[in-house]
């Protein structure tokens, strides 16, 4: 018996018969979920709309679950949103405050969800989190001011409590959480404290 491919951590063949297929299955997923929602999708649906065989998703994808996840991280923002203006206690903050923007609305909190329903653990990092390193990261270096902590203390510090109030709250967020959550915490690690 053949062994499964997880495609997230194998990778897919960049492209060729290989890439039109996941192309044509995520975008079945993404159509068939807008239709049927969520819940409601199975695989030879999928595998119909995107011209495959059931067994093609079930040896690349494992099942549902996977493939939705799979469909959330290709949706993950990774590039930053923002233009750095080499002022970190202000770019962190717009960041963040588009951050929570995003990742609040009824699609961020379905995919966020979509995501860590596909996320084992075995992955040394949460695919949410990878997306937002570079981000952070940018804001970071373009800063004109001394920068004394790294990337993993703002994702402690703003990231986590945010993404951790999105999947165990259904309520919205208080409008300025993440803003003022990056506030402080520049504030914290500013140069004169």
């Amino acid at each position: 018996m053949s062994e499964l491919r997880d495609p997230i951590r194998s990778g897919a063949r960049p492209g060729g018969r290989s890439l039109r297929v996941q192309e044509a299955v995520h975008a079945a997923v993404t159509a068939l979920i807008e239709e049927v929602g969520r819940e409601g999708l199975t695989v030879p649906q999928v595998a119909a709309r995107a011209g495959v065989t059931p067994s093609t998703i079930y040896r690349r994808w494992n099942d549902m679950t996977t493939l939705i996840s799979d469909v959330a991280q290709r949706n993950l923002r990774v590039d930053c949103p923002l233009k750095p203006s080499g002022r970190l206690s202000e770019d962190l903050p717009a960041w963040a405050e588009m951050y929570q923007e995003e990742m609040d609305s009824t699609p961020g909190r379905a995919m966020i969800r979509d995501v860590l329903r596909g996320w084992d653990g075995t992955q040394k990092a949460c695919p949410l989190l990878d997306a937002v390193r570079p981000s952070i990261a940018l804001i970071c270096e373009a800063s004109g001011e001394p920068v004394t902590f790294d990337v993993e203390a703002v994702i402690d510090a703003v990231v986590a409590p945010l993404v951790t109030r999105i999947v165990f709250t259904d309520a919205p967020l208080p409008a300025t959480l993440a803003r003022d959550a990056a506030v402080a915490f520049v504030a914290q690690h500013s140069s004169g404290k």
